[in-house]
C-alpha cells in the first residue's frame, strides 16, 4: 500500500517539544516516551519505528548511519532515518517541515536523510 505522508518516531535524544509542534501542524509523530521505549538500545529504537511504519528522527548520526547500512545489507525495509543536527526545537521543526513537504513516505522508505 502506498503512503503519502511521513509519520515520525522521535528517539529520546530529540526534544519532546518537536512532537508537539509537528502535531499542531497536523503531522503524526510520537516520542520514545509515548511508545514506552525509553532507554532501549538504538537497534530496538529502529525496530520499533519499523514495526510502527514510522520514519525515525534522531540526533545520533553515527549509530543510526550504521544501522541504516545494516538494514541495507540485510535487504530489510525501514521507513526512513532522519539525522538532524542539534538545533532549537523550532528551528529543527522548520527544517523538518521542508523535508516533509518535499518527500512522501514512500520516497523516504529505506533512505537516510540529513537535516
Amino acid at each position: 500500500m502506498s503512503k503519502l505522508f511521513v509519520e515520525l518516531y522521535l528517539d529520546e535524544d530529540v526534544d519532546v517539544l518537536v512532537v508537539e509542534l509537528l502535531k499542531k501542524r497536523g503531522y503524526s509523530a510520537i516520542t520514545a516516551r509515548d511508545a514506552g521505549t525509553l532507554g532501549q538500545e538504538d537497534h530496538a529504537q529502529l525496530a520499533h519505528a519499523v514495526q510502527e511504519q514510522r520514519a525515525l528522527l534522531t540526533h545520533n548520526r553515527v549509530d543510526f548511519e550504521r544501522l541504516g547500512l545494516v538494514y541495507f545489507e540485510r535487504a530489510e525495509d525501514y521507513f526512513g532515518i532522519i539525522l538532524a543536527a542539534r538545533r532549537s526545537p523550532h528551528e529543527l521543526v522548520n527544517r523538518l517541515l521542508q523535508l516533509l513537504n518535499e518527500v512522501t513516505a514512500d520516497e523516504l522508505k529505506n533512505q537516510v536523510r540529513y537535516l
